[in-house]
């Protein structure tokens, strides 16, 4: 037999957490990681350019888009499958991190190793540096496999997220193969992608696509700064059919959301404390937006707990979890305002 006839190698892990055991019946939500990470948190009191930086470990971690995800959805009281890849030693070490977490997975294995990232916290400044290299190189039929197997994967599960980069070597319209695949399963896609990967999805069309400002200004060529920027393109994503709802954040403004009925602009929360890194904000949003919807919640209200949880999770540091209790105190401070034409009401 040929490699690339070959089954992909797989390896899943199923766990039933004490945090998510309280989830009940709620539906399960698959993520999708192509380029998963290693996380390594380092901590220096002061970054110094001479000589040599002391530091400690502060976690290891398995990282990546999708993986994040999962993580939160459970901490919000979800079931989520993350699947993901894996390769090389690293790949070993991920799927060892996902088992002791408790996090129920499907690996397909790939030939290249699994890349590691690093962050590192200066503790007297508070901030967060977050270095990340492009990861491994992947052949056509490790693509082939993981839509194989995703495909598989996704049973019963009414959402499947798939966030982050691609890995070299895929196309750039492989998001596009997904969000086929993900159709005809009978499930809705939600993308949380950037640069060529997001535009090579456009064509297609997926169920909601989350942008930041960065993403939006890539696909606008213009400058997102505030909500009538993030309209402009919400409305041109709706109306050529690059997604059925439109979710753009704006960092401390907070996000508009955008269907057939209209826009609705979300003012993030005044912070409690000090903000101490925006590192995983974004699977936060997308994690307490997709736990909502999967709850059977409207986009606006699942979006506005998005807007809560990316506010708490950004007072904790590097890439350390949010706290869930603070994230739904703030859930009560995200003001609404609906917008249809000229017309808006405040919430």
């Amino acid at each position: 037999m040929s490699t690339a006839a070959m089954p992909a190698p797989i390896t899943t892990r199923t766990t039933d957490s004490a945090e998510g055991s309280g989830s009940g019946t709620r539906p399960s939500i698959l993520t999708l990681t192509m380029n998963p990470t290693v996380d390594l948190c380092w901590e220096v009191g002061r970054l110094e350019g001479v000589g040599k930086n002391r530091a400690r470990v502060r976690s290891v971690a398995a990282g990546g888009g999708g993986i994040n995800v999962a993580r939160h959805v459970v901490r919000l009281g979800g079931r989520a499958t993350a699947f993901h890849t894996a390769g090389g030693e690293v790949g070993l070490r991920l799927n060892r991190l996902l088992d002791e977490e408790g996090v129920d997975h499907v690996a397909v294995d790939i030939d290249d190793e699994t890349r590691e990232a690093l962050v590192l916290f200066e503790a007297e400044s508070r901030r967060s540096y977050h270095i990340v290299p492009p990861g491994p190189q992947l052949h056509d039929r490790d693509g082939r496999r993981c839509l194989d197997v995703l495909e598989r994967a996704v049973g019963g599960c009414p959402y499947v997220v798939a966030s982050g980069s691609l890995p070299g070597g895929l196309p750039d319209d492989f998001y596009a193969s997904v969000a086929r695949r993900i159709r005809e399963a009978g499930s809705r896609l939600v993308l949380d992608t950037s640069g060529p990967a997001l535009r090579g999805v456009l064509a297609e069309g997926v169920f909601l696509l989350r942008c930041n400002r960065t993403e939006a200004e890539s696909l606008t060529g213009q400058p997102v700064r505030g909500f009538d920027d993030a309209r402009a393109l919400n409305e041109h994503l709706l109306t050529t059919g690059a997604a059925e709802i439109a979710v753009t954040t704006l960092g401390e403004l907070g996000a508009l959301c955008s269907t057939g009925h209209g826009h609705t602009e979300l003012y993030a929360p005044p912070l409690p404390g000090e903000p101490l890194s925006d590192a995983g904000a974004g699977d936060s949003m997308v994690a307490a937006l997709i736990t909502q919807l999967a709850a059977g919640e409207d986009p606006v209200s699942a979006c506005a707990l998005g807007v809560a949880t990316a506010a708490a999770a950004m007072l904790t540091p590097s890439t350390e979890p949010f706290d869930p209790d603070v994230a739904r105190s703030l859930r009560s401070q995200v003001r609404t305002r609906f917008q249809t034409d000229a017309r808006r009401q405040d919430v």
